[in-house]
């Protein structure tokens, strides 16, 4: 029997020799990663339920990155930062990156991959929905809810449901003006917020294997946005090569059989596409960037786990260096490793920091900030009925602080062009 690769990890954590779409089964989890948010009723729930003195299953199996509401003033975000970290202290878990200290860290979803927890045909589940980012390396990686995790957290295991597969191909070679953020905000545009509902989103083509792992997590990162249990990229040499220059621990890759069957199977042909954003208030309400042109704007974002990784500002730098932006334009690293290559990278001999700040960028200190709201301190949250374009992932309601504010996702390319004109632009008109 033909297993695709998430079936085969799947199986393999289950202890089978194969499984199918729609089986449930109890599987093996390799690492299981909680944040500030969602750590607490986790925990409350672990110490419910194995009692007030249980352990964890594996020390070196659980992942706690605070990253949400952390730079804030806020009490009840602040008391979410000590219980975890008092339960760090108790455990003595080794994996505790704690805000306000050097191990600190920043966005877990990047971070897990920076410190190596990213392992080819492992299963690494999370208290966040966007942890389907790490299926870019290859593993099954999904989000779950506090109580699911505070079984992980006592047990290791997790019952899942085998999941189809969609299989979305990308051929041809990325024009400049395109980025991964342009492809999966069409695949999302195309089938719907729920067009992947429990399924396993695989992505392929000659196009994805030209992507570096960090554009790659962009795509898996928004399987979710379409309602997807998983995004998943089978590894290859780039792979490879990212994973072991950050880890020693072992791991075995796990590809697709040539015959496997998949629900369904979508092909593009990236030179033919033009940069897309997802207009207000859903990732799925696509129009190319051309369309939309012209838009009136009040801020622009460059940030979060989809697009706050150092290749997103390097494009970004790209479009803003020797200009000056003309609407409030924030700057915000992925990780506290992002913000420091910010100093250190340079296109034509001037950093990626001197760059935003001379162009009149605002610059933050690693985390979720606006991405999620937060409080009303939060650095980059909207207010009132702002217009924003961000590379960020969701632009539901209040979902960047005001209900009132419209939200329009996009790639750092087309984020940047925009903050010169104070207009939707597409970035064609201002790539050298």
């Amino acid at each position: 029997m033909s297993m695709t690769i998430t079936e085969k990890i799947l199986a393999k954590h289950a202890g089978r020799d194969r499984v199918a779409p729609g089986e449930n089964i109890w599987i093996d989890v390799d690492i299981l990663m909680t944040h500030d948010v969602c750590g607490p009723p986790t925990i409350d729930i672990f110490k419910r339920e194995f009692g007030a003195d249980a352990v964890v299953w594996d020390r070196d199996k659980v992942v706690i990155m605070p990253d949400h509401y952390i730079f804030t003033t806020n009490h009840h975000a602040n008391r979410n930062v000590r219980v975890i970290r008092e339960f760090a202290h108790e455990q003595d878990l080794p994996h505790f990156y704690d805000v306000g200290t050097p191990r600190y860290k920043g966005v877990c979803h990047v971070a897990l991959a920076e410190e190596g927890f990213n392992r080819p045909g492992s299963v690494l589940i999370g208290t966040d929905s966007h942890t389907c980012t790490s299926g870019a390396f290859g593993l099954f990686s999904t989000g779950v809810g506090n109580t699911d995790a505070a079984l992980i957290m006592g047990t290791g295991k997790i019952w899942v449901k085998v999941p189809e597969t969609m299989k979305f191909i990308f051929e041809g070679t990325l024009p400049p003006y395109l980025m991964a953020k342009d492809l999966i905000l069409a695949v999302i545009g195309d089938i719907g917020c729920d067009g992947a509902t429990y399924r396993a989103m695989e992505f392929d083509g000659e196009a994805v294997y030209d992507l570096s792992m960090q554009e790659r997590m962009t795509l898996t990162n928004m399987a979710i946005e379409a309602g997807g249990k998983n995004g998943i990229i089978a590894p290859d040499e780039t792979t490879l090569a990212y994973v072991r220059a950050r880890t020693d621990a072992a791991f075995e890759t796990v590809f697709s059989d040539p015959d496997a069957r998949y629900h369904s199977v979508y092909e593009y042909d990236v030179s033919t596409m033009e940069p897309v954003v997802a207009k207000p208030h859903r990732p799925d309400n696509k129009a190319k960037v051309s369309e939309v042109a012209g838009t009136r704007l009040d801020r622009a974002y460059v940030g979060s786990c989809t697009g706050g990784k150092l290749e997103d500002f390097e494009a970004a730098a790209r479009i803003l260096k020797g200009q000056e932006v003309v609407i409030d334009t924030y700057i915000v690293p992925a990780t506290t490793e992002i913000g420091q290559a910010l100093h250190t990278t340079e296109i034509d001999g001037v950093s990626l920091h001197d760059i935003f700040s001379n162009a009149g960028c605002k610059l933050g200190q690693a985390s979720c900030a606006a991405c999620l709201g937060g409080p009303p301190d939060t650095f980059g949250r909207t207010h009132d009925t702002e217009v924003v374009i961000s590379t960020t992932n969701r632009n539901f309601p209040g979902r960047m602080g005001s209900k009132q504010a419209s939200v329009y996702l996009a790639s750092p390319l087309t984020v940047a062009a925009s903050a010169l004109s104070g207009v939707i632009t597409d970035p064609r008109e201002v790539l050298v």
